[in-house]
C-alpha cells in the first residue's frame, strides 16, 4: 500500500485518466456504496487492476442511510435464519477488532421484559445463543436483570412498561465514513475511484460485455471504461443497472423504506441502547454520540429511489411506538433529525418486506458481467468476496483467493497505540483531549493528516460555527483528501451536521462553503449555487416531512434540484 488513499480533486482527475486510458482493467465496479467498495478493495487485493465508478457520491445511497448497526440481527434468529446470524456476527467481530476499530465501538442494548417466566425464559435463550454464536468476540456477554436494576440503566423507561430486561451488546459504525474508508483503501492499493461519474451504457461484443460508458457529470464528457470483467453493485439500482443491459436479469431487488430521527441525548435517560418489539418488527433507540438515533420503519417504496422522503405519518409512528416506553413522551419538537434509506431486499413472495430476504445473490447473467444484490451492511465483506470470485472465476487463470479478512483499512493501524497516547496529542496540538477523542474515533491513524491542516494554519482548530461537534479542519480535510465535491456531501456524509443540528445545519452552511470554496477553486457564483442548492434541499426535506403520505412527501422532496443533474 503506497498511500492513505488520494481522494483530492488532483486524485479524482488521475483516476479518471486512468479509467478512460487504453489499458484494459481485469474489473470495473459498478456502485460506491459498501458493497461495491467491498468489491473494489477486495479486488485489487487479488492483484487485479480495478476501477470504481459511482454516480453521485460515496455511499450516498443506502450506505449512508442505515441504523448505523453492525449487527447479527437478533430476529433472524426467530426465523431460523442461523447462517445469517453466524456470519454477521463473525464479521462484526472482524470489523470490531481487526478491519476497522477506528471507526466501529461496541455498544449495549437493554430489551425490557414484558411478561414474567415465560419471555425471560425465551428471549434469555436466543441472546445466550447470540452471545454463543458471537463466541463474545471480546464483547461483554448479556445479563439478566430486574426492573429496578432495568429502571437504573434506564430512568426514561416508565415502571409500568416491564418486569425486568435483559441488556446485551453489538456494535455499531458511522455506515458513511466507512465506506468512504473502504474505498480510500482500495484506492491505497492501486484502484482508479472516481465518484459523479454516472454508467449509461455498456459496451459489448456480440453477447459479451466488454466495459462501461461512462459520463463525467462534473464535466459534462463521456468516456469508455474497458474491462474483463463488469460487477452491479448498484443495490436497489440494481434492475435499472441491468436493463443498461437489455437483460432483464435472474433476479429483482425490491426496495424497502426505513426512516430514523435523531433526537437529543438529554432527551432520554438511559445509559444504555434500547430494543423494543413492534407489531410488525423491532425498534431501535441507538446512542449516537451527544443523540439518539431512533429507528426503524420498514414499509414498501416504489417510488424514486435518489431522495426517499419521511412523511408525517412515519414520523408520528415512531414517535409513538418509542412512547409507549418512556416517562417523558417525545414530540415533534424534540427532533433534530430525520433521514431515510432503502434497503434492497431479494425479491420473495411474501407481501411483508419484512419478511424478504436479507441473504445475498450473486448470479453472472451475461459473459463478462456480474450481478451482486441483497444482504446486510454487516456482511459487505462476504458478499464482495463472493461477486469477485465469480468474476475471477470467469477471467481463468490462477487468482488468489479473497484477502480482505486480514486487510485493515486505513487508518486502523496504530489506532490502539494512539488511543492510549491521546493525552500526549492532545497537549502537542492544543486540541482538548475530548477533541482528540473524536478526531480518532473519525480517522483513526490518519489524525495526523488532519492535525497537519491544523498546524499549517491555526484557524482550522476552531470548531464550525452552528456545528460545534465538528473542528473546521474537518471540512477542508473532507474536501483536500476524502472526495466531498459538494456541500451536501460534508454535511450529510463527511460529517453528519445535517441531522445533528435543530436547524439542518443552516447557519454552519456560509462557514462550510467558504472553507469549501479555496480548495476546490469555486467561483462567487458556484459558491453562491451550492448555498442556495443545499438551503432549498433542506426546505424541501422539512416540507416533505409534513406530509401525510409517502406520494406527497415524494413529490415535495422532489421540489429541491440535483445539485450535480444526474441526466
Amino acid at each position: 500500500m503506497s498511500s492513505t488513499g488520494d481522494l483530492s480533486p488532483a486524485g479524482r482527475a488521475a483516476a479518471l485518466d486512468a479509467l478512460a486510458g487504453d489499458r484494459e482493467l481485469d474489473v470495473v465496479v459498478i456502485g460506491g456504496g459498501v458493497v461495491g467498495a467491498g468489491c473494489a478493495l477486495d479486488a485489487v487485493t487479488r492483484g487485479l487492476s480495478v476501477g470504481l465508478v459511482e454516480a453521485r457520491d460515496w455511499a450516498s445511497g443506502t450506505s449512508s442511510r442505515s441504523s448505523k448497526l453492525l449487527h447479527g440481527g437478533l430476529r433472524y434468529l426467530e426465523m431460523l435464519d442461523f447462517g445469517l446470524v453466524r456470519e454477521a456476527l463473525r464479521e462484526r467481530g472482524l470489523i470490531l477488532s481487526v478491519l476497522a476499530p477506528h471507526l466501529a465501538r461496541p455498544v449495549r442494548f437493554l430489551y425490557p421484559l414484558r411478561h414474567r417466566a415465560w419471555e425471560r425464559a425465551y428471549a434469555g435463550a436466543g441472546v445466550l445463543l447470540y452471545d454463543v454464536m458471537a463466541r463474545r468476540g471480546g464483547l461483554p456477554p448479556h445479563r439478566h436483570l430486574t426492573r429496578r436494576q432495568a429502571l437504573r440503566a434506564c430512568a426514561a423507561l416508565r415502571k409500568d412498561s416491564l418486569v425486568g430486561a435483559l441488556q446485551y451488546s453489538d456494535a455499531q459504525v458511522d455506515d458513511a465514513r466507512h465506506t468512504l474508508f473502504l474505498v480510500r483503501t482500495a484506492a491505497a492499493y492501486g484502484a482508479h475511484v472516481a465518484s459523479r461519474t454516472r454508467v449509461v451504457g455498456f459496451l459489448r461484443e456480440g453477447a459479451r460485455v466488454t466495459g462501461v460508458r461512462v459520463r463525467d457529470l462534473e464535466y459534462d464528457r463521456t468516456f469508455d471504461v474497458r474491462a474483463r470483467q463488469v460487477i452491479n453493485a448498484t443495490g436497489v439500482w440494481t434492475d435499472e443497472t441491468q436493463s443498461l443491459v437489455g437483460e432483464r436479469g435472474q433476479f429483482h431487488v425490491r426496495a424497502s423504506k426505513g426512516i430514523h430521527l435523531v433526537v437529543p441525548r438529554d432527551r432520554i435517560q438511559s445509559t444504555s441502547g434500547l430494543i423494543l418489539r413492534t407489531a410488525s418488527s423491532v425498534l431501535f433507540v441507538i446512542p449516537w454520540g451527544r443523540h439518539w438515533i431512533i429507528g426503524t420503519t420498514d414499509s414498501d417504496w416504489t417510488l424514486g429511489k435518489a431522495h426517499p422522503a419521511a412523511s408525517r405519518k412515519d414520523i408520528d409512528y415512531l414517535l409513538s411506538q418509542v412512547n409507549r416506553v418512556l416517562v417523558t413522551p417525545l414530540t415533534r419538537a424534540d427532533v433534530e433529525g430525520v433521514y431515510a434509506g432503502l434497503r434492497p431486499l431479494l425479491h420473495g413472495e411474501s407481501e411483508s418486506t419484512s419478511q424478504l430476504s436479507r441473504e445475498h445473490t450473486v448470479a453472472s447473467p451475461q459473459p463478462g458481467l456480474v450481478v451482486v444484490a441483497g444482504g446486510k451492511y454487516t456482511t459487505y465483506r462476504v458478499m464482495a468476496a463472493d461477486a469477485v470470485n465469480a468474476a475471477a472465476h470467469n477471467l481463468g487463470g490462477a487468482i488468489p483467493r479473497s484477502v480482505t479478512a486480514r486487510v485493515p483499512l486505513v487508518g486502523a493501524e496504530g489506532f490502539a497505540a494512539l488511543w492510549n497516547q491521546r493525552h500526549r496529542l492532545a497537549a502537542s496540538s492544543g486540541l482538548h483531549v475530548a477533541r482528540i477523542e473524536h478526531l480518532l474515533g473519525r480517522y483513526g491513524a490518519l489524525i495526523h493528516e488532519v492535525l497537519r491542516l491544523i498546524a499549517d494554519d491555526p484557524s482550522l482548530k476552531s470548531p464550525v460555527a452552528g456545528a460545534d461537534d465538528y473542528l473546521r479542519a474537518e471540512v477542508v480535510y473532507a474536501v483536500t483528501l476524502e472526495g466531498a465535491r459538494h456541500i451536501e456531501d460534508v454535511m450529510t456524509r463527511r460529517t453528519r451536521i445535517s441531522i445533528e443540528t435543530f436547524d439542518r445545519g443552516m447557519e454552519a452552511l456560509p462557514v462550510v462553503a467558504d472553507l469549501m470554496a479555496g480548495p476546490l477553486e469555486w467561483t462567487d457564483e458556484q459558491k453562491r449555487k451550492e448555498i442556495e442548492h443545499y438551503r432549498l434541499r433542506v426546505e424541501a426535506e422539512r416540507a416533505s416531512q409534513e406530509e401525510p403520505d409517502d406520494e406527497t412527501a415524494d413529490a415535495t422532496r422532489l421540489g429541491a434540484p440535483e445539485v450535480v443533474p444526474l441526466a
